[in-house]
């Protein structure tokens, strides 16, 4: 735990119980602060009270006096569409807003750092796609090279929840627009913007309000090196206003189809190769075509994000690409389940969005596609460039019927269930080919979360290859 630092003796508030709503209430008890808890969630307010927490209805008229900041959970609005009623009060009172994360910056360095031989340093990763595995890989690379680490944040722990720091140690955060939207504090040594697609946009009021949060993690934070992926217009204007010139090697241009050549400091993947370029010269090359855990162009991406991060901590090429084999990558993101007979199955049951799905068919060249679910606007229509690569779909949930108009001439079956869409998928596909599980839709038709489908699909896959 890391326990808060600035608040001893003072109230505090938190709204929203979920894991980094509890552990910062954990963490501001052990900083000395006074935590008063909320949740509108009877569930998550039961919760909270069998770890022996005492509630404060903060619904109330004076709820909020004599309290020196709130903190709220990330699904929390906080502007719009239109604030929390409670986040709403205290904006109106003057009171300070924060969320875990900018406690943790605020917090995580102590006075025990001055006997270490060498400071801890904090790598923060952000953007709309990858995230999770760019995390996940630089925290697989660095252990691997033995230098002490921990991963927390949108992924596995809360921040508050990390253990205090030691020698050398490396933290991994991933963070997301919502995190870094509100955080008061920023400070990361290393930031990382892995490319920017329509997310969230309600949340944010548009796409220049979700741009503007990601970019908080470096024009406010002000790290010591940024690693930007530049295969977007919003990448390339964050790397042009980040570097004082195309040679300034602070700023780490990644891209999977560019070359980029011509700057100070660049990673880039084109068929299948990485390339580290510096002051004009290749110095290191990596060919990520046989890693099965990162298959595709977008994981490409995600391999050179993770590749610069670890060459800007130190570590030596060939380390870093002996790690990168042995990535065997994230459930629910291009996770290989298993082959049979020249068959792959692939859970990418995180593709809940066209522009995921579409990454995911263009990493295989034959697919059996098992999609749908509750889609989204537009259906599957923007898919119609991708569907080269498809030899069936396999359509299931609420919207298979939609999808199936949005086809054309691309082969398909409406299967309604995961149950009988992996049957049929695993019978009729031949050597060479691929059941992908890449459902272009949301899970709540049939499934609490993306997760529980994917467990679903992986299921019916090791029943079948059993």
């Amino acid at each position: 735990m890391i326990p808060v630092i600035g608040y001893s003796g003072q109230k505090v508030a938190v709204l929203g119980l979920g894991r980094s709503g509890l552990a910062t209430a954990r963490a501001l008890a052990a900083g000395g602060a006074e935590p008063l808890l909320w949740d509108d969630s009877p569930e998550a307010r039961q919760k909270a009270e069998a770890e022996g927490f005492t509630l404060t209805d903060l619904t109330r008229a004076n709820a909020l006096d004599g309290v020196a900041l709130l903190v709220t959970s990330p699904g929390i609005p906080h502007l719009y569409p239109l604030p929390h009623k409670i986040t709403a009060r205290a904006l109106d009172a003057g009171v300070p807003v924060d969320n875990d994360v900018g406690l943790f910056f605020q917090s995580y360095a102590t006075s025990d750092w001055d006997g270490f031989d060498l400071a801890p340093k904090i790598v923060a990763v952000t953007g709309s796609n990858g995230k999770s595995t760019t995390t996940a890989l630089i925290h697989h690379i660095l252990t691997e090279a033995g230098r002490p680490t921990q991963m927390a944040g949108n992924i596995g722990r809360g921040v508050l929840d990390l253990d205090p720091a030691q020698d050398g140690e490396v933290i991994v955060l991933e963070l997301s627009s919502y995190q870094t939207e509100l955080a008061r504090a920023l400070t990361p040594d290393v930031a990382v913007f892995t490319n920017l697609s329509p997310d969230h946009l309600d949340r944010h009021n548009g796409m220049g309000g979700y741009f503007a949060a990601k970019r908080r993690l470096f024009a406010e934070g002000g790290p010591d090196r940024a690693v930007i992926g530049v295969d977007e217009l919003e990448g390339r204007f964050l790397a042009g206003q980040l570097a004082q010139g195309a040679s300034d090697d602070r700023v780490i241009r990644i891209s999977s189809g560019q070359k980029l050549e011509g700057f100070g400091w660049s990673v880039f993947a084109r068929k299948g190769f990485l390339a580290e370029w510096r002051k004009g010269r290749q110095v290191a090359s990596v060919d990520l075509r046989a890693i099965s855990g990162l298959p595709g162009a977008h994981n490409h991406q995600n391999a050179c994000a993770a590749y610069a991060t670890c060459r800007s901590l130190g570590l030596a090429p060939k380390l870093i690409e002996e790690a990168l084999f042995s990535f065997a990558g994230l459930p629910h993101r291009s996770q290989l389940v298993g082959e049979r007979a020249g068959v792959r199955f692939v859970n990418d049951s995180k593709a809940t969005n066209v522009d995921s799905a579409a990454k995911a068919l263009q990493a295989f060249p034959k697919i059996r596609w098992i999609a749908g679910g509750m889609g989204k606007d537009g259906g599957i229509a923007a898919l119609q460039p991708f569907l080269g690569t498809v030899v069936k779909a396999y359509l299931i949930g609420h919207s298979a019927r939609d999808f199936a108009l949005q086809l054309g001439d691309t082969p398909h079956v409406l299967c309604e269930t995961m149950e009988r869409a992996v049957t049929l998928a695993a019978a009729e596909a031949e050597a060479g080919e691929t059941v992908l599980l890449a459902p272009a839709a949301a899970s709540f038709d049939q499934y609490p979360n993306f997760e529980k489908r994917g467990e679903d699909f992986t299921q019916r896959v090791k029943a079948i290859l059993s």
